[in-house]
């Protein structure tokens, strides 16, 4: 397994870090330690474009067929190595070495890949075989692609296996889902989504918020955010994790883009606290 010869760091993410094409570490700001990272969109496709993602190259498209053997191969020896051998020692910080979670997260929209309940299964057997099964799996995701069958079939796989959702939301109109995700979506379909999601496993909503062209999120922005999140409903969710921009955007788009500082971010989780939402702040 060739590996760079440095420490992970919460401010780096590549994907190329070890020789994998499936499966990758990175030291997670969220989870506050080593998340194993699922790649299943090795192709650099994404359904969405949104203005701070960090993948060199990205490109619109789906995940492409999935090589499950590889995969299952991967995702077996690297938790091995996690568990007995160096790894963690000579790339991990001391204050991060352990194990958090395994994320389907990586280069693109993962439930754009047309086998996903299929992975779902084979990440789960896998975790447990290893040996932690109190390691919980998380699927990090746009939501596009709930009302499918198969994605929901692989939902309710992560849920039985307790794992859950990271649902992306960072505006509440049309006109700012367009300009910060780089789609066309109304926001009406996607609150049904986020309702949706929630039913079938435990979700967080995960949530970016930054200045664009200098100017802080306004009041009426989080108005609207706040407007959708009670349109999908408030009591099914898990709570709310919203973070700045800790990593360099790859896209045209970051030129518009300036962290928030910690105090604004915590400004706008006071307004989400008092509608009853547990809220994480990374800055």
């Amino acid at each position: 397994m060739n590996t760079r010869q440095q420490m992970l760091t919460v401010t780096d993410h590549n994907r190329s870090y070890i020789d994998m094409t499936y499966v990758y570490p990175v030291v997670s700001r969220r989870a506050k330690g080593v998340s194993v990272g699922i790649n299943l969109n090795p192709n650099n496709a994404c359904n969405w474009h949104c203005a701070y993602c960090q993948v060199p190259g990205l490109v619109r498209g789906a995940a492409p067929a999935i090589d499950e053997a590889l995969l299952v191969r991967e995702l077996q020896g690297f938790l091995h190595e996690l568990i007995h051998g160096r790894f963690m020692a000579e790339h991990v910080p001391e204050e991060a070495q352990v194990i958090r979670d395994i994320a389907f997260s990586g280069n693109g929209e993962p439930t754009s890949c047309a086998t996903f309940s299929s992975v779902v299964r084979q990440v789960v057997r896998i975790r447990d075989e290893a040996g932690l099964a109190c390691v919980p799996i998380r699927l990090i995701t746009n939501g596009s692609q709930v009302d499918k069958p198969d994605v929901q079939a692989g939902l309710s796989l992560l849920a039985e296996a307790g794992g859950e959702v990271w649902f992306k939301l960072d505006a509440g109109t049309q006109a700012d889902i367009a300009r910060i995700n780089g789609v066309s979506i109304r926001p009406a379909s996607h609150a049904r989504r986020l309702a949706l999601c929630a039913s079938l496993c435990p979700t967080w909503v995960q949530t970016c918020m930054f200045r664009w062209d200098d100017k802080a999120p306004t009041t009426e922005f989080v108005d609207d955010y706040l407007a959708l999140l009670e349109q999908a409903g408030l009591t099914p969710l898990k709570g709310v994790l919203l973070y700045g921009l800790a990593r360099q955007s790859f896209q045209p788009e970051a030129v518009h883009l300036k962290q928030l500082s910690a105090v604004e971010l915590e400004s706008i989780a006071g307004r989400l606290r008092q509608k009853g939402l547990a809220v994480t702040v990374s800055p």
